[in-house]
């Protein structure tokens, strides 16, 4: 455990749209909208993400390995001003991230195989990756795309979102291909429910959520998009 790193509590759980809908009127009253979503309470999110050779991260995922990390580009709502090259770190029940703001012309150089752009001294996130490129052949190899509904409490630090419409690009890798195709990677009457915090979750909040009703899952979006995702051949990268 890096005790540099800010380590939150996470759960997931899937959700039926009845009890979507059932969550969220009571949260309103408690929790407000995260300042980033839009008038109708969502932002769209469209990660890539990167996987070794070996395909370590989506093995170590579906054994159950306890410590492990994955790294992604993440892009909102299908534009190019603001992308962060992340790495998510997990540590038994607890999740931290790193990340670093690249580019589009950066993002444009790295899809491309470029991992040059990388190598800057100051930025050691990026040299990380870089190292992770050229001697584990880590690509990119599957796009996750979904809708957020968030709701954050100052109180614990509290973040509960709701994702939905979960799809995936297959084999593509560019994130701002205004051609990209999507298809479904998830059913509709299964929604994503994901609950963070830091050191405790307030009982008022417990008690809209009603946890001890739901079955805890270990849902990963990159694990589900990538079954999808037949493309595994790093020479042609």
């Amino acid at each position: 455990m890096n005790e540099s790193l800010k380590y939150r509590n996470e759960f997931k759980y899937y959700i039926s749209p009845h009890q979507y809908v059932l969550m969220t009127q009571k949260l309103k009253g408690i929790l407000q909208l995260d300042q980033h979503a839009s008038e109708v309470g969502e932002y769209h999110i469209r990660s890539l993400y990167f996987d070794d050779a070996a395909n370590t991260a989506l093995h170590e995922k579906l054994a159950g390995v306890r410590d492990r990390v994955k790294y992604r580009i993440r892009i909102y709502n299908k534009l190019d001003d603001v992308i962060h090259f992340e790495k998510k770190i997990k540590f038994r029940d607890y999740i931290a991230k790193v990340k670093e703001p690249i580019t589009r012309e950066m993002f444009d150089q790295i899809v491309k195989g470029n991992i040059e752009v990388l190598k800057q001294g100051n930025k050691p996130l990026l040299l990380e990756i870089y190292n992770q490129m050229k001697h584990k052949l880590l690509r990119p190899v599957v796009i996750v795309d979904y809708v957020r509904e968030p709701y954050v409490h100052r109180y614990g630090n509290v973040r509960i979102t709701f994702d939905k419409y979960l799809r995936t690009g297959l084999t593509q890798t560019n994130i701002f291909d205004p051609d990209l195709k999507t298809i479904a990677a998830l059913d509709d009457d299964k929604i994503i429910l994901e609950i963070k915090y830091d050191e405790y979750l307030p009982s008022v909040i417990q008690a809209a959520l009603q946890l001890e009703g739901l079955h805890r899952i270990s849902a990963s979006k990159y694990v589900i998009c990538r079954k999808y995702n037949k493309c595994n051949n790093w020479e042609d990268y």
